[in-house]
């Protein structure tokens, strides 16, 4: 009985380890896709801007 609920335990464990590591890929992932363009964007739009305004004064 002791060695059934030790197997089911590892068995449980083994699938919350694997759980776990696709949650922290997909938490990288989504770091990677959402908030590294948003980053982009806060530097390239003021460089647009600035261009778009140099080329109306001119």
């Amino acid at each position: 009985m002791e060695k059934d609920l030790e197997e089911k335990l590892d068995a449980i464990y083994k699938s919350t380890e694997k759980t776990r590591k696709y949650f922290l890929a997909s938490m990288i992932v989504t770091v990677v896709m959402i908030v590294l363009p948003l980053l982009g964007l806060i530097i390239i739009i003021p460089r647009v801007i600035s261009s778009y305004m140099d080329i109306l004064n001119i």
